[in-house]
């Protein structure tokens, strides 16, 4: 169980979303907010090359900035693609290139945290 807005959970569900319908892989949303001060949820999804994180990215911004009006506070990693990070405040969004992923094992940091359900 989350305690996490309503709103923060909407902005995760879209940024999941668009990240499924850009085939991101994995994709899952975590709710972090009673183990980590800064957020309320953890987006993170997977891609299985360089460009297609950052068009992952990119539709995630453009989604949910079209459903909640917001934009990222900041994003980091669009220039390596590798891992891009944008950070909504409340909800925190990871893109991954799938050996990256692998690499940091972020989800395992966090596989006592329950899971968001984000498709309809």
């Amino acid at each position: 169980m989350t305690t996490a807005p309503t709103d923060s959970i909407e902005l995760a569900r879209v940024a999941a979303r668009a990240a499924d319908d850009k085939q991101g892989t994995d994709t899952m949303v975590v709710s972090v907010g009673h183990v980590l001060a800064i957020t309320e949820l953890f987006v993170i999804t997977g891609a299985p090359n360089r460009r297609l994180v950052r068009a992952i990215a990119d539709d995630i911004d453009e989604k949910v900035r079209e459903v909640t009006g917001r934009s990222p506070i900041r994003v980091e990693g669009n220039r390596e693609q590798q891992w891009i990070l944008a950070d909504y405040g409340d909800v925190i969004v990871h893109v991954f290139l799938q050996e990256t992923r692998d690499f940091y094992e972020i989800e395992r940091l966090y596989k006592d945290a329950p899971r968001i359900e984000w498709r309809d």
